[in-house]
């Protein structure tokens, strides 16, 4: 606890102390974190740190899933720099363990996927890692920055494991691995300049002379400009509903302006959209917590917090949400409180169906709203549904850019291309065809789509036929689940067109599968697998496994 001779008055000393004595050691750790990275926002530094001697190597390694974890790595390659480090950033999907066992410092910023997987372009490194003739790491300084989403039960798990195994193999850890959640910003980067300032501090004092390292990169345009902490208003111009009046589905196609934003996407990529959550469901969590007519209070939920999801899910029922944890057991709350269940509310990332080639200073997204029931409760999308129900043209929509360097169109436009997207995993495939067309690439292109009914749920079926009879789109096969009593889908739809999608295969073709990570992207995994083990009579895991690594399959998953 504080003791009486903090510089505090004593009355803040109590308070501080009584905060502490409750709080978890995990809430201390990103309290530390948080800290470290206001102080360093906030204190003026007229002149910068002494860079260690000789511009010591640093090698800054990342495994990234949706791009933050690469974001991070180039954050703290700045750092480095401004401290005289000669810094280099590693993504996994290119390197291998042996090229960085002779690292002298290591930084390793690590994002879980799904229920505690590595991200998928880090998949060779981490089994290469684990097995039993890993390369040692003795006299390497390494410290974890790990990723997550507390909504899953394996929180941060890739990074926790990279941890373990980095000190089995003999590596020195340098700072205590922190375990960041959505909210990540804050911490992270108070991590990085902590654990910076330890590295810095075991390497000793500097030489005279030592050379100041100066970043002339540009940032991505439209990427530094807005962000989720600053997102651009963007005017809804136009919304029209896709599904048809009948359809068990709810999809929207959505027109916004980017005019004088400067946002310059490339097809594959995302942008972020910060949600208001349902007015009604803000009322029922300030009625059962007994705050009922707190307006400000009411203004936060709406914007700041996440009303939905219980973060620590072991000790509650399967398909809980907050407003049934707070009903189960009424208790009047204080602000405080209720606001200590919360956490805040994180953007939802759409990908762009657009082409800037083809709508300058627009940019499209399709929506489906997600509504279901549990536990006796209809439940809603916070994003989607806000979109679905409550906007309409005119309306404003806060959004931002997330870049996919990862999930980008051939740089040969000659290249043949298949894009497996069922539902709204269509979305930037409807990009790719816009670029494609208007660029006049002559590569050939093939479209797998799948929905429930064809009468129905056909998204965008006039503008694919429109590019089939004009020859910009090759071919288009269609699965509808629900058109007959055994249920089809695109892994059904490929699988019947093995011949001719081995056949583009080995003419050069990229596969690109874009949608739901849980059935749709395992079932066409399998299946592509298969087919790539029967048409060439060879291990067809090995086969799908050579293609990812060439950068001909590439997966947007989620």
């Amino acid at each position: 606890m504080l003791p009486e001779t903090a510089p505090f008055p004593a009355e803040q000393i109590v308070a501080l102390n009584s905060i502490i004595s409750g709080s978890s050691a995990e809430q201390r750790t990103w309290l530390s974190g948080f800290l470290a990275g206001y102080q360093a926002a906030t204190t003026p530094q007229p002149t910068a740190a002494a860079p260690p001697a000789r511009r010591a190597p640093l090698t800054i390694l990342f495994a990234t899933e949706s791009g933050n974890a690469e974001a991070l790595a180039g954050v703290a390659r700045k750092a480095a720099g401004k401290l005289g480090f000669a810094a280099r950033v590693l993504d996994m999907a290119d390197t291998t363990p042996a090229d960085v066992a002779g690292a002298q410092n290591l930084l390793v910023i690590a994002s879980t996927w799904g229920e505690g997987d590595p991200p998928q372009r880090a998949i060779d490194f981490h089994a290469a890692l684990m097995a039993d003739d890993a390369p040692r790491f003795e006299g390497v300084r390494y410290a974890v920055l790990a990723l997550g989403d507390r909504a899953y039960a394996k929180f941060c798990e890739t990074g926790r494991l990279f941890d373990e195994r980095f000190a089995a193999l003999g590596a020195k850890r340098v700072a205590e691995r922190i375990e960041c959640d959505i909210d990540y910003e804050a911490p992270a980067s108070g991590w990085i300049d902590a654990t910076l300032g330890t590295l810095q501090a075991e390497l000793g004092e500097p030489e005279a002379g030592a050379v100041i390292h100066v970043d002339f990169a540009r940032p991505a345009a439209g990427v530094a400009a807005w962000n989720r902490t600053r997102p651009f208003e963007a005017e809804v111009t136009e919304r029209v509903r896709l599904s048809g009046s009948r359809s068990t589905s709810d999809t929207w196609h959505v027109e916004l302006s980017l005019e004088g934003a400067g946002i310059e996407y490339e097809p594959g990529d995302s942008l972020g959209f910060l949600p208001v959550n349902d007015p009604q469901l803000v009322n029922s969590v300030l009625a059962a917590s007994g705050l009922s007519g707190k307006e400000q209070l009411r203004s936060r939920l709406l914007e700041q917090f996440d009303i939905t999801t219980l973060t620590d899910r072991e000790t509650h029922p399967d398909g809980w949400q907050v407003i049934d944890m707070l009903q189960s057991a009424p208790r009047k709350l204080t602000e405080d409180q209720l606001l200590s269940l919360l956490r805040p509310l994180a953007p939802r990332y759409y990908s762009i169906t657009s082409s800037r080639k083809a709508v300058p200073d627009e940019a499209h997204l399709l929506i489906a709203a997600v509504r279901y029931e549990t536990h006796g409760r209809e439940r809603k999308g916070v994003a989607s549904v806000d979109v679905a129900e409550r906007r309409k043209a005119g309306d404003r929509m806060r959004v931002f850019l997330k870049p996919n360097a990862h999930f980008r169109l051939p740089a040969d436009s000659a290249r043949p291309i298949i894009m497996i997207g069922p539902g709204t995993g269509v979305a930037p495939f409807r990009a790719f065809l816009q670029e494609r067309d208007a660029i006049g690439a002559r590569g050939r292109n093939w479209l797998v789509f799948g929905h429930r009914n064809y009468t129905h749920d056909f998204l965008y079926q006039l503008e694919w036929q429109d590019l089939l009879k004009r020859g910009v789109l090759t071919r288009l096969d269609a699965a509808f689940s629900r058109d007959q009593p055994e249920k089809r889908y695109v892994q059904h739809a490929l699988w019947d067109a093995r011949r001719d999608l081995y056949a583009w295969v080995q003419e050069g073709a990229v596969i690109y599968v874009c949608g739901d990570a849980n059935a749709m992207a395992k079932d066409v995994h399998a299946t592509l697998q298969r087919v790539l083990g029967e048409q060439g009579n060879r291990d067809g895991v090995a086969a799908l496994d050579a293609l990812r690594r060439e950068g001909r399959y590439l997966r947007d998953v989620y």
